[in-house]
């Protein structure tokens, strides 16, 4: 019993050891297994799934580009319009020989006399633009009523014209516009319900007749008008051999 005891104490420390041994590799293994690794193949992976998608993004987005007609959104214009009419022929007899191009700012307002213009009442700045021409009326010519003098030697002719009118105002579309449209409030509630809430018809005559104000108040464009009918009939009858053309204009018509 005494030769063994000390064999026993003795073999104490070398299994703590290999107890301590153990667990640490225990440990060791376990904090490898939790800690992360490195995994390339995943990384490469998801990179070619991203540059796959962003790839299907963009050639989805330039393929209605590229075909047009895969294009859901696109918008497609109809022109269901009937054929053109042909209402009437008529035989032009004046010589537009100037225009003027004019434009007006129409301001009108309508104010109710018992309620504030925030209530009711309206007012409209509307930009209008056009042209107003001069023109000569050569429907005299052909008539043997004497406006055509040719002398004997067949060397001079003599033309007599009536006065230079204006014709009736035409409107540009695309250079007019309501600039600016107060309302008040029972007009606004009004135009909710109305047909034709926005009839702009009374500001275009308006307009027009404005233009054709001017042009009449301005006696440059008839007398212009002139001018250019003068030039253009001397041009015309030295081209037919006259040596001398005398071109008279009528008083015009009060």
């Amino acid at each position: 019993m005494a030769a063994r005891y000390p064999a026993t104490v003795g073999a104490m420390p070398v299994g703590r050891n290999l107890a301590r041994a153990t667990v640490g590799r225990a440990v060791s293994t376990l904090f490898d297994e939790r800690s992360p690794r490195p995994r390339r193949r995943g990384v490469r992976g998801l990179g070619t799934v991203a540059v796959a998608a962003v790839a299907a993004i963009v050639l989805l987005a330039l393929l209605p580009s590229w075909l047009p007609s895969l294009n859901p959104f696109r918008s497609e214009t109809k022109d269901r319009s009937g054929p053109v009419l042909l209402k009437s022929l008529e035989d032009l007899s004046q010589y537009r020989a100037a225009s003027a191009n004019l434009q007006v700012v129409v301001d009108v307002e309508q104010d109710a006399r018992l309620l504030p213009s925030f209530i009711k009442g309206e007012r409209t700045l509307f930009v209008a633009a056009g042209t107003v021409d001069a023109a000569v009326d050569f429907s005299g010519l052909s008539k043997r009523g004497g406006a055509v003098k040719v002398s004997e030697d067949r060397k001079a002719v003599s033309i007599t014209l009536p006065a230079a009118t204006l014709t009736e105002p035409r409107l540009d579309p695309a250079r007019s516009r309501v600039y600016d449209r107060d309302r008040g409030l029972f007009d606004r509630i009004e135009d909710v319900f109305a047909d034709n809430p926005a009839d702009e018809q009374p500001l275009y005559r308006l307009a027009e007749r404005k233009l054709s104000e001017a042009a009449r108040a301005d006696p440059e464009l008839r007398r212009r008008a002139q001018e250019n009918t003068q030039r253009m009939l001397e041009g015309m009858m030295r081209g037919l051999g006259f040596d001398r053309v005398t071109v008279t204009f009528k008083a015009p018509s009060v």
